[in-house]
């Protein structure tokens, strides 16, 4: 018995390795240390702890990244460039930033990569090589600061610090499935620092629990004890999430559904962010593309933004990249030539009144809803990664911050299928990572080979994210509610979890309510047939659902397809044996084919459901006069 037992364990144990090297192959990317996530290992060590009864370092036990653009003194700032590196010399001072987290108890543990010269969004670097994206290894991590959100997305540190001007923080914290924050502008010094464009950098930082994205705020922001504020409203962007490629309903759900539990659904609103910035920031009307297209404020907003970005980079910039003349990568040279249809003026005149519009909505109370990015990470080396369109619709929404100066929490959930042996279980991704690691030391092999990370309310197997802004300084408001909301958002999940419906079930079962929408439509017009086209298409995209098969029954009943309604009908009372109006219009067509007692039945059975019910009183009464 034992040696048999013994067997079948290690016949499980050979199968689960042969699936973890058949998702190693078909992943085809090779193994690095640490993701390729770090250009340089050091150790910035915190002070001793004080002695009692002083509380400890409010960071102790933590240890954290830092992108490379951060100086620390006695190592050179390569700014994601080999050529930047060969040019310039050590730093002579640590960055203040550093120094702060490093005197509150966390130690600082190496340099990540970032895009080179901080430019692009992509996650892409020539020079150092681009950081394997843990939850997406197919697919770009996303820049500027794609090694620092990977390090903690492949848990190495629990926290880390990037650049954030155009989105370098919130892009590949959505693309990587962190927690990513962007405070408002200028309330964390940059002191130490290399600048990309001042007026829109802004020192931003990862983690993947809410609670040390909090601790990390606190001290950067140096905030004291104050009592949490509770939010009065949240705002759905509609028009924000139907531009999204990812299913609207499915990125909203977990929050609205987490607000109304926590604050009631009194709080919740909705705003079409088109329209309200196009009425309040009549200085857009300048940044539009100039081609005839209908007018787009947020594609207004992402061209001024760019403007200031290009601008402000050259300033900064461009002195060095003449005289170096470095083999600077395509995407900053491109992007570098004049745009005569802006101005410098017009665009500072944006982020104005950008800001005072976002400040009037929000007040101190109010935080915007937004997806945080439109689609999924693009894959590596994908054409669209060169594409100005792609640039300008992918920095639409981190437009909002970057130009207002608001600050802006990206929020994710993810959660892992791990297999052991022949059985799937769900676990954290974190939890996950340690369990195959501590599972899988003793065979040498490398995680990050075979791992494939789930998150709920994926699209095409990468994680999806929703973003929370408020006005610019509400810093301590934000995240305080982030910590309010993230278990009970964690409560949600579980619940969508558990309801085993797929991102494609989903996505069927939202056409299929469409489908029936336009069928109800069809039907109100008395266009009988076309009603009961839709509603076929609604059951064939989901037919578990009674009411649909009660409608189309409805629709043939006006035809005088009676044999065809009464099977509907049938159909949805199988499906949900309380569903009144199913009975009546069964009722109706099998009086109609002649079967009296079977429709006395049916109505009797509404009359049981609804007492009050008129319709099955009044036929039961004419068909007892008729057939007594």
């Amino acid at each position: 018995m034992a040696s048999s037992t013994a067997a079948n364990l290690w016949v499980l144990l050979g199968l689960g390795i042969a699936g973890v090297l058949l998702a190693a192959k078909r992943l085809r990317r090779p193994a690095r240390p640490d993701n390729g996530a770090f250009i340089a290992r050091l150790e910035l060590l915190p002070p001793p702890q004080p002695p009692p009864p002083q509380a400890r370092h409010p960071l102790t036990g933590l240890c954290f990244a830092i992108a490379d653009a951060f100086h620390v003194s006695g190592y050179i700032t390569s700014f994601g460039s080999l050529e930047w590196a060969k040019t310039h010399d050590a730093a002579t001072q640590t960055s203040l930033v550093v120094s702060s987290l490093v005197d509150g108890g966390a130690m600082c543990v190496g340099k990540t990569v970032i895009d080179e010269m901080a430019f692009s969004i992509h996650g892409e670097n020539k020079h150092f090589g681009t950081p394997t994206n843990p939850a997406a290894p197919d697919r770009v991590p996303g820049g500027c600061s794609s090694g620092s959100a990977v390090a903690v997305a492949a848990g190495i540190v629990d926290f880390s610090l990037g650049i954030d001007t155009i989105g370098g923080v919130r892009v590949p914290g959505s693309y990587c499935g962190v927690l990513a924050f962007r405070p408002s502008h200028a309330v964390v010094p940059n002191n130490g620092v290399i600048p990309v464009a001042p007026s829109l950098d802004a020192i931003g930082w990862f983690a993947r629990d809410p609670s040390v994205l909090r601790r990390v705020g606190h001290l950067l922001l140096r905030l004291p004890y104050a009592d949490i504020r509770q939010p009065r409203h949240f705002y759905i962007a509609d028009d924000c999430f139907e531009m999204s490629k990812v299913h609207a309903r499915r990125l909203t759900q977990l929050v609205t559904k987490s607000v109304e539990k926590l604050f009631g659904r009194q709080v919740l609103g909705h705003v079409n962010l088109e329209n309200y910035l196009a009425s309040r920031i009549p200085s857009l009307r300048n940044n539009s593309n100039g081609r005839g297209d209908k007018f787009s404020s947020l594609l207004a907003l992402s061209r001024a933004m760019q403007f200031l970005h290009k601008y402000e980079f050259k300033d900064q910039h461009m002195e060095w990249i003449n005289s170096v003349k470095p083999a600077v990568d395509a995407c900053i040279v491109g992007n570098l030539s004049d745009d005569g249809e802006l101005t410098i003026n017009n665009s500072q005149d944006a982020r104005k009144e950008v800001r005072a519009a976002l400040g009037a909505l929000l007040k101190d109370d109010g935080i915007l809803v937004i997806p945080t990015v439109l689609g999924c990470p693009p894959k590596l080396n994908a054409r669209e990664l060169s594409s100005e369109d792609y640039n300008v619709q992918t920095s639409c929404l981190t437009s909002l911050a970057s130009m207002s100066g608001c600050c802006q929490l990206m929020i994710l959930r993810s959660k892992l299928w791990l297999c052991f042996g022949l059985r799937w279980i769900q676990a954290d991704v974190w939890e996950g990572m340690t369990l195959i690691r501590l599972a899988l030391a003793s065979l040498h092999m490398d995680l990050h080979a075979f791992l494939v990370t789930v998150p709920l309310g994926t699209h095409d197997k990468c994680p999806v994210s929703v973003s929370l802004i408020a006005r610019h300084g509400g810093d301590r408001f934000l995240l305080d509610t982030i910590q309010t909301i993230y278990a009970t958002i964690e409560e949600q999940v579980d619940v969508l979890a558990k309801s085993n419906v797929s991102s494609k079930q989903a996505m069927s079962e939202e056409a299929a309510e469409a489908a029936k929408e336009k069928g109800n439509i069809a039907f109100k017009e008395k266009q009988w047939q076309k009603a009961i086209n839709f509603y076929t298409e609604a059951i064939k995209l989901n037919n578990k659902v009674a009411t649909y098969y009660s409608n189309r029954a409805a629709a043939f009943l006006e035809l005088a397809s009676y044999r065809q309604a009464e099977a509907d009908c049938t159909s949805a009372i199988d499906i949900d044996p309380k569903i009144v109006k199913a009975y009546l219009r069964r009722g109706t067509a099998r009086e109609m084919l002649g079967y009296y007692k079977e429709a006395v039945d049916d109505f009797s059975h509404a009359l049981v459901l609804e007492p009050m019910n008129k319709t099955a009183g009044v036929a039961i009464n004419r068909l007892k006069k008729l057939f007594p």
